[in-house]
């Protein structure tokens, strides 16, 4: 697999924690790459099983039965979406999208803030694999859990190089 430095996401300190961000243009919509990051049935095309009850936003990932329970913390229609994610050292992250229209497509911003910097190249590789099956998912295609792990795989080495002492 060839990562291009383009289409890799940044990790950077930020005081005592790290961030990851990735900025990622898609040819769909806005309307169609908001469904795949708000409806839980699309979310689950490209990232996890996913149930919202409220602010309540939980995810479980199947294959390898991890589980998180977090909280919506913005939600702009067709603009922001954002929840909480909670660390292993019990902290909590924010995960952030962020959208904009572009001619006939849109550019998505995403921003997971507040890591341990431990976590962060690891958390860059996941994002960086879940987020190339999102176009997939504005279109109701989902993405096989091998074909994730296949694309985060090869991602570990790349972000570690690159991230943050």
């Amino acid at each position: 697999m060839s990562v291009m430095d383009e289409e890799l996401g940044e990790v950077r300190r930020t005081g005592d924690t790290v961030e990851v961000v990735f900025r990622r243009r898609y040819g769909k919509p806005v309307e169609k790459v908001w469904a795949a990051i708000t409806i839980p049935e699309r979310i689950a095309d490209w990232f996890a099983e996913t149930h919202i009850d409220g602010e309540a936003i939980d995810f479980l990932f199947p294959d390898v039965d991890y589980r998180i329970n977090g909280r919506i913390v913005a939600h702009t229609p067709l603009r922001t979406f954002a929840w909480t994610w909670p660390n292993d050292d019990g902290s909590v992250s924010v995960v952030r999208f962020d959208l904009e229209a572009d001619g006939d497509g849109c550019r998505l911003t995403l921003t997971q803030s507040g890591l341990v910097p431990k976590d962060g190249a690891a958390v860059a590789g996941g994002w960086h694999a879940h987020l190339a099956g999102l176009a997939d998912a504005a279109e109701g295609r989902k993405t096989p859990w091998a074909t994730v792990m296949a694309r985060e795989t090869p991602l570990g080495p790349i972000y570690k190089a690159r991230a943050p002492a």
